[in-house]
Formats: C-alpha cells, sequence, structure tokens
C-alpha cells in the first residue's frame, strides 16, 4: 500500500499530452470519428416508420454557408430533395417561427441540423426550440458539437 503512482505515468496524461488541439473538425474525414460514426451508424440512421428525415439550413450570421450546410447534411445522408434557399431572417417573433416550422414537420419526423444555431438566434432560443420540437414529437439530431470528437460531445451532455 505504500506504493506511489506518479500521475504523468497514466494513459489519459500520455493521451492528453500527446493529442492534437480540441478543435472542431469534420468528423467524416477524423479517423477516430468516422470509427466511431459507423459504429453509431444506427443512431443517424435510426427513426420511426413512416417518418421523413429532414434537414434544415439556415442563413444567418455565425453560420456556415447555406451550400456548406447542405453538403454537411447530404454527406450524412439527409435528403435533398425539393431544396430551396431559405429566406433571409425576417422581422417575426420566435413563436412564430417556430409554428411555422412545426406546420412542415408532422409527428415522428427526424429534423437534422448543423449546429444548434440553426434552430435559433442564441443558445437558449436553440434549446428552446428543441424542448417545442419534442414536446411534437419531432427528433432533432444536431451534426456539430463543437467538439473535437464525436465522443468529447457526448461526454459533455
Amino acid at each position: 500500500m505504500s506504493e506511489t503512482i506518479d500521475p504523468t505515468k497514466t494513459a489519459a496524461v500520455d493521451e492528453a499530452l500527446t493529442s492534437p488541439l480540441h478543435l472542431p473538425h469534420d468528423a467524416a474525414a477524423c479517423p477516430k470519428c468516422f470509427t466511431e460514426l459507423q459504429q453509431n451508424r444506427n443512431f443517424w440512421t435510426a427513426r420511426p416508420d413512416g417518418s421523413r428525415l429532414v434537414g434544415l439550413v439556415v442563413a444567418r450570421d455565425g453560420m456556415p454557408s447555406v451550400v456548406e450546410q447542405r453538403d454537411d447534411l447530404t454527406r450524412f445522408g439527409v435528403p435533398i430533395e425539393g431544396f430551396r434557399h431559405p429566406a433571409p431572417d425576417i422581422l417575426e417573433s420566435w413563436n412564430d417561427r417556430l409554428a411555422r416550422l412545426i406546420s412542415t414537420l408532422k409527428h415522428g419526423d427526424v429534423l437534422v441540423v448543423v449546429n444548434i444555431k440553426a434552430l435559433g438566434r442564441d443558445s437558449d432560443e436553440g434549446a428552446r426550440t428543441v424542448t417545442e420540437l419534442r414536446k411534437h414529437g419531432i427528433i432533432v439530431k444536431v451534426l456539430n458539437h463543437d467538439a473535437r470528437h464525436l465522443a468529447d460531445a457526448a461526454a459533455a451532455r
């Protein structure tokens, strides 16, 4: 019991000392995340029978371009049938925008966005939107959690 453990010799410390900076990146291009995506492929393809996989892109400051968002959604298997460029932000309340979004979806649909900013002008509004969508039976999947690896995003929840 008198054995001393050197904290610099642990695997976690060794990995942290040799890991690259934890910056957001393209999960499909990262070997670690690509493996995670393949192992959890059922998560991305899972949806109730008869539901639709619906991608949402938003033209807004602080968001990737509409084309980049569309490309990211396509890469993850979200169909782009009938794609229309979104209208610019207009002066309407959060409730009006949410009602308009919900009216295009049905119970069981899976809404996929590139990041949570697509669902609100700030993180609180995005979280409220997710809560309201879930109340209507709409499943929300977010592709980018601003974490270095997919596992980091899951641990942050």
